[in-house]
């Protein structure tokens, strides 16, 4: 058997279909009713949505509390909590790729859309397997333990400005070795014909710089989920709620990011607390409720003290 369907035969199968059913139908109404025709998302439209993702993702994990119980309703809610955080490293590297490649902001939904439908599908085959990985060979999780403390002091440290460079995308070169891209784009289409022969544009160039970039991005979040539940049921779904907020806190934090300075050191102060975690399970054992309190306080320190304090001035 494969090590991702033994994951899935944890579950009831119609658990695992009434989930995704249930997300594909809201993304159906998402593109097909209310971004039906390209415009651009307004900060009021931003935050109603981030209001309905976040609303469905705590009743999911009250139903998986009462359902499974306390422990993995805490599981689910923390699992949830450290995803969405590393998902403000995603927001950046939007903002950057789009500034990039010029994108009008009435077409980024669309890219955001297929982008993180793609980011669900690898996210998917990765939980399933690193659950799987991790209950036949236990000791990878000193690995991923270490890999974020690492992690974790890295992001904490100073570094220059993070740049895009497409050129340098092994995706993106590949790719255009086999197949012709168009000189530029055809309203927000991923593929159109030029001179008379079928080429993709520059839009979809752009989908494949945000899907490789979510791979890297995963290698942070995956053992980080890991850490706190080895349930896949609840990895998966956890991880998949918060991705799926992620265009609506794109857009409702892409004017403000700058705002949030000292959430970075707080994301990598988890990250290390995380990794620790792992290190010492087997001596130590940290409650999920106190990973939960932990998350949960760094998180408001974080935020309190971009808030009050501020920066310093520039010299003219």
């Amino acid at each position: 058997m494969f090590p991702f369907l033994a994951a899935i035969d944890a579950m009831p199968l119609w658990a695992w279909g009434a989930f995704f059913l249930f997300i594909t139908a809201m993304l159906a109404l998402d593109l097909g009713v209310f971004q039906r025709d390209s415009h651009v998302v307004s900060m009021k439209e931003a935050l109603g949505w981030c209001a309905v993702w976040v609303t469905l993702a705590l009743s999911f994990g009250g139903m998986v509390w009462w359902w499974r119980g306390p422990e993995l309703g805490q599981q689910f809610l923390a699992s949830y909590l450290i995803e969405l955080c590393l998902s403000v490293d995603n927001v950046f590297v939007f903002i950057l790729v789009f500034a990039y490649f010029k994108v009008e902001p009435r077409f980024q939904h669309r890219v955001l859309f297929w982008g993180i439908i793609g980011a669900v599908v690898m996210r998917a085959v990765f939980i399933l397997v690193g659950v799987s990985v991790i209950a036949r060979f236990h000791w990878v999780l000193y690995i991923f333990g270490a890999f974020l403390v690492y992690t974790g002091i890295k992001m904490a440290l100073p570094s220059k400005d993070a740049e895009v460079d497409p050129e340098h995308n092994a995706a993106v070169r590949l790719f255009r070795r086999f197949f012709p891209v168009a000189p530029k784009n055809d309203h927000g289409h991923f593929f159109t014909v030029h001179n008379g022969k079928r080429m993709a544009t520059p839009m979809f160039i752009v989908l494949l710089v945000i899907e490789t970039t979510d791979v890297v991005f995963a290698l942070d979040s995956l053992p980080a989920v890991l850490a706190i539940t080895k349930d896949s049921f609840v990895a998966l779904t956890s991880n998949i709620f918060a991705i799926l907020g992620l265009r609506s806190l794109y857009f409702a934090l892409s004017g403000i990011m700058s705002l949030f300075r000292f959430l970075k050191v707080g994301l990598a102060v988890i990250l290390v607390f995380i990794g620790v975690k792992m290190l010492i399970e087997h001596w130590v054992q940290i409650s999920t409720a106190t990973s939960l309190g932990v998350i949960g306080a760094v998180l408001t320190t974080s935020v309190l003290m971009s808030a009050l304090i501020k920066p310093p001035a520039k010299a003219e």
